[in-house]
């Protein structure tokens, strides 16, 4: 179970517990890919980088369990929290579970859905928390309003309306009795607390602060992404020579051969490639920085700590992995027969589809130290998309 800092703290609460039956897509949409990555990690990202926060807690249904885990691979979040039956429910049952660790002094509870919040707007929701118990996030309705069915019946005033968004803001002791106290169902957890008698403030929102609900919000999302967002791209090569033993670590993979690769750690040399590519990316160094060869910890190391580390950075950064791309080069051992186990294990470490990765390999036609099987080198290219 994840540490929940002592009273005085801001945590944020991710509600990722509904079917999204609406989004058109095959399985809950806050694990569907936008715009490289699930949907949950945009916001959760976004608040685990806000000064503000102290900690992010996501909100789950029981049934997913595994495609949490896969969608924030690399994000200190820790475990989830099992939802209810209905939202109210499971925002009760993470105020609580919050509540048990330690509790806060303020809360942020977000939609997962709405993947484009902003700093700005988080700050605008905290700072509203000084004066008032609740603070909403809201954009008044200019458009004309009225009821009907296949016809106009009559037209509604639109003074004093608002369409609500999320992160909306409470100060924790109070939302929390207020659900406890809560008897009717309510849409959003402002109501819950005006129910119990609570004031609850209207901050400006923001447009952007859309929730993918329909099948073509996510191409709207994309679009409103894209500006917000630019591509890195990062190289990354390597050299180990052979030496005695009977097999070589490539991509992860152990694969046979009448030689070892001589290295201070496995001597992984595709991954290490790709590790200084991730690492050169984001302008973060490279790996002999993170994992100085002279520090015996390091000493026969699985370089896919070395990986996983280079990812978590471009997580930090707020950046997503769109595609890596590693090119090994020898004359034996043959790379073809542990393609794809290779592809699946760096998918899997890097939190991507297979066919967000590419592995291939080439000879030298027997020209230089490749040629002569004294050792083995790789090149790796990764592509990073990142904050603007």
């Amino acid at each position: 179970m994840s540490h929940i800092p002592e009273t005085g703290h801001t945590i944020a609460l991710i509600v990722a517990a509904g079917r999204g039956s609406r989004s058109g897509a095959p399985a809950p949409k806050q694990y569907q890919s936008l715009a490289g990555k699930p949907l949950l990690r945009w916001s959760a990202g976004l608040l685990l980088a806000h000064p503000g926060i102290d900690a992010v807690r996501v909100v789950i249904h029981a049934d997913d369990r595994p495609a949490y885990d896969a969608a924030i691979a690399g994000l200190p979040l820790g475990a989830p929290i099992i939802g209810g039956a209905s939202r109210q429910e499971s925002v009760r049952r993470g105020l609580e579970s919050i509540a048990a660790e330690g509790g806060a002094s303020r809360v942020l509870i977000h939609d997962a859905a709405r993947p484009l919040l902003s700093s700005a707007l988080v700050e605008r929701v905290l700072a509203a928390l000084a004066v008032h118990a609740g603070a909403i996030p809201a954009l008044p309705v200019v458009d004309t309003l009225v009821r009907g069915t296949d016809r106009v019946a009559d037209a509604v005033a639109r003074d004093g309306l608002w369409r609500v968004q999320t992160p909306q803001g409470f100060r924790f002791a109070d939302i929390l009795a207020a659900h406890r106290a809560a008897t009717a169902d309510h849409t959003d957890d402002g109501g819950v607390l005006r129910a119990a008698g609570g004031t609850v403030a209207i901050v400006p929102g923001d447009e952007d602060n859309m929730k993918v609900t329909l099948p073509e919000d996510w191409a709207r999302a994309e679009r409103l992404l894209a500006p917000r967002r630019v591509s890195r791209v990062g190289m990354g090569y390597d050299v180990h020579r052979f030496g005695p033993g009977d097999h070589v670590w490539l991509c992860g993979v152990k694969v046979p051969h009448d030689h070892a690769l001589v290295g201070h750690s496995d001597a992984d040399v595709a991954l290490h490639a790709l590790t200084d590519a991730l690492l050169g990316a984001i302008g973060a160094g490279d790996i002999g920085q993170h994992f100085p060869p002279s520090d015996p910890q390091w000493r026969g190391a699985d370089s896919v700590r070395f990986l996983a580390h280079a990812a978590r950075l471009v997580a930090d950064s707020g950046g997503a992995i769109e595609h890596v791309d590693v090119t090994i080069i020898c004359e034996r051992p043959k790379v073809g027969p542990h393609r794809d186990a290779m592809v699946a294990r760096i998918a899997g470490v890097l939190g991507l589809a297979a066919g967000q990765v590419s592995v291939k390999a080439t000879t030298t036609e027997g020209l230089g130290f490749t040629g002569r099987r004294e050792g083995i080198a790789a090149q790796a290219i990764a592509t990073v998309t990142i904050p603007v």
